[in-house]
């Protein structure tokens, strides 16, 4: 679950509105979203996030508001193939299939609770897993588990035994962490075929905050913080110069850092999920931060500068004692060859390129490392 869906269903929790989540269970043939995506939609017809978008995400939504109006949850099938698609432009040509949840007032109390106190989890650096069942026997489809990092959890699928399950897929994804769907026969045991399943149950992980950390609050760095924000970045500026790091320069970052590189770097916590753009105004600082980056897990580090200034950088820095393996995950020349020239153009081809490493970082579909630009 993203942050923008999480943000739309506290408001929907706290405003006590009625509410029905898409969520994308699975796709055949070609489909503009993947399983895991998720739309919501109010009474008012109003939506937060995007299964795709067209005529098949207005299907969907026209779905959603007939789950609002009996207050039950159900499975649909969208039919992407279908003339109307093909008239409105959108041939993907693929199906994609739907689960539609109720969460309106008319739900259960028990329901409505474990959902505000999974929410609530988030903002106490926990890590939850949510469990709905989709597909049953019996009618407690939309029921949910709540399974935190200590495999404690908190609501009922209806059955001990389905809830077992759904603490052992759970503990056998933890270290994948991407959405998943468990289909079950009569006899609780795994399936594939449509006309079998008895029981499916959806997995959702919880959603790694990406950030994007500027090195350099100057002419590119600009337009960067406000893309990246554009794009769900938890973006951070860091400078040295009052003038130019400052919340009134940068009104859309999350954090603005005016210090020393080195000091500010030595407080920065960076992940796999934190990605580095180092561009600030000179060669000297260009080398301070990627000294104390370079040996972090961060998910992509880029810099930049001329491939001739940066292979003598690269040069110095082994000769300082970086091993050349550390050095080669740098991305640089960074962004992506599409001949940007302006601070605008430069943000663009930067984030085009964080986004392809991200994406490839995200599929892993055969444990390969993703291609560098070279340097």
């Amino acid at each position: 679950m993203d942050k923008e869906i999480k943000m739309g269903l506290r408001h929907v929790l706290e405003e006590k509105l009625e509410a029905a989540l898409i969520t994308v269970t699975k796709v055949l043939g070609s489909a503009p979203r993947k399983p895991g995506a998720q739309m919501l939609v109010l009474a008012d017809g109003t939506t937060t996030g995007t299964i795709g978008g067209g005529c098949g995400e207005a299907e969907a939504r026209q779905a959603a508001l007939q789950v609002l109006s009996t207050g039950r949850a159900r499975k649909h099938s969208l039919n992407m193939t279908a003339d109307i698609a093909e008239d409105e432009g959108m041939v993907c040509g693929g199906i994609m299939e739907l689960f539609i949840d109720y969460l309106g007032q008319g739900n259960v109390s028990e329901q409505l609770i474990l959902l505000e106190n999974y929410l609530l989890s988030f903002n106490h650096g926990e890590s939850p897993v949510l469990v709905t069942l989709t597909g049953s026997k019996q009618e407690n489809i939309g029921q949910k588990l709540v399974v935190q990092r200590n495999n404690q959890y908190s609501g009922d699928l209806g059955l001990p035994i389905l809830n077992r399950i759904a603490l052992e897929q759970v503990l056998a994804s933890r270290d994948h962490s991407h959405f998943s769907v468990v289909n079950l026969d009569e006899g609780f045991n795994p399936c594939d075929t449509k006309a079998e399943i008895a029981y499916q149950l959806l997995l959702e992980p919880p959603v790694s905050e990406t950030k994007l950390v500027i090195l350099g609050a100057g002419h590119i760095g600009l337009p960067l913080a406000g893309m990246g924000k554009m794009l769900g970045y938890e973006v951070t500026v860091v400078d040295d110069r009052p003038s130019f790091a400052n919340t009134l320069r940068f009104r859309t970052a999350d954090r603005v850092i005016c210090n020393d590189f080195e000091k500010a770097l030595a407080d920065l916590v960076i992940d796999p999920q934190t990605y580095v753009v180092i561009v600030t105004r000179g060669h000297r600082h260009d080398k301070v931060c990627l000294k104390n980056v370079i040996h972090k897990p961060a998910g992509y580090i880029g810099m930049i500068g001329s491939r001739r200034r940066v292979k003598a950088m690269l040069a110095e820095l082994q000769e300082e004692g970086i091993p050349a393996e550390k050095l080669e995950k740098l991305y640089s020349p960074i962004g992506l060859k599409i001949g940007a020239e302006t601070p605008e153009e430069i943000a663009v081809c930067i984030l085009g390129e964080i986004i392809k490493v991200q994406k490839e970082q995200t599929v892993s579909i055969n444990n390969e490392e993703p291609q560098k630009m070279l340097v």
